[in-house]
């Protein structure tokens, strides 16, 4: 890596709603990373994410993305495991082995189990009209009928993990994909009753500095009218 790599001040692309964001937000915060943020808005002029300029950047079209130490990194989990690696403390991944992979068992849960629901595929066309795929990185409501039945699964795995936080009483990446999944359920109105771990967990992340600056009411991008 050269000097002039290492030093530049990481660039984060970033959706002020997306949850996936928003993870990446709190490991930056939690981690003292000092950043400047470059908003993509998913909906404004077709969605930004489309722009050629954002392609060249993250052909995936999606947030987030990270500029850091002369890399560009996409994936919320693989910007926070590289975090981890390169600037360790404090943990997001606990030492004991058991405890790590509960913590990671968590993550996937939300991250490929509940979180893509809340993902549209649409078809859209290219500049020759032929269709393609797309995947938006725009959350919509989740389908009730099918998200009670994986919460009330995450549920069941929290009562046997939690401490005061997802895997004991450490924050982890578990908590990093937590909180913003909360924050999509509770704007969807899914009633959270049926879930006093996941709520309890929640209560207590959003108390933490980390969790209430990067979160989506107080980002760059947030609209006045969902300002905190």
């Amino acid at each position: 890596m050269s000097p002039a790599a290492a030093a530049a001040k990481p660039i984060l692309y970033s959706y002020f709603r997306s949850s996936c964001s928003w993870r990446v937000r709190i490991a930056l915060a939690l981690k003292g990373i000092s950043y400047d943020l470059v908003p993509v808005n998913l909906v404004k002029d077709g969605g930004q994410q489309f722009s050629a300029e954002f392609k060249a950047l993250n052909p995936m079209q999606q947030v987030p993305a990270l500029k850091i130490d002369g890399i560009t990194l996409s994936q919320s989990l693989a910007i926070i495991h590289y975090l981890e690696e390169t600037r360790p403390n404090p943990r997001l991944l606990p030492q004991d082995p058991k405890k790590r992979a509960q913590v990671r068992m968590i993550a996937d849960h939300i991250v490929s189990g509940i979180q893509p629901l809340q993902g549209q595929n649409a078809l859209v066309h290219n500049s020759q009209s032929k269709k393609s795929l797309v995947s938006f990185s725009i959350e919509f409501p989740m389908p009730h009928s099918t998200v009670p039945p994986l919460l009330t699964a995450l549920e069941q795995i929290l009562q046997h993990t939690a401490g005061r936080y997802c895997v004991g009483n450490e924050v982890s990446m578990a908590d990093l994909c937590l909180a913003p999944q909360v924050a999509n359920a509770e704007r969807f109105k899914v009633d959270m009753g049926p879930y006093p771990t996941i709520t309890r967990i929640n209560k207590a992340l959003l108390e933490l500095e980390a969790f209430k600056v990067s979160h989506p009411s107080r980002q760059p991008d947030t609209p006045a009218e969902l300002r905190a």
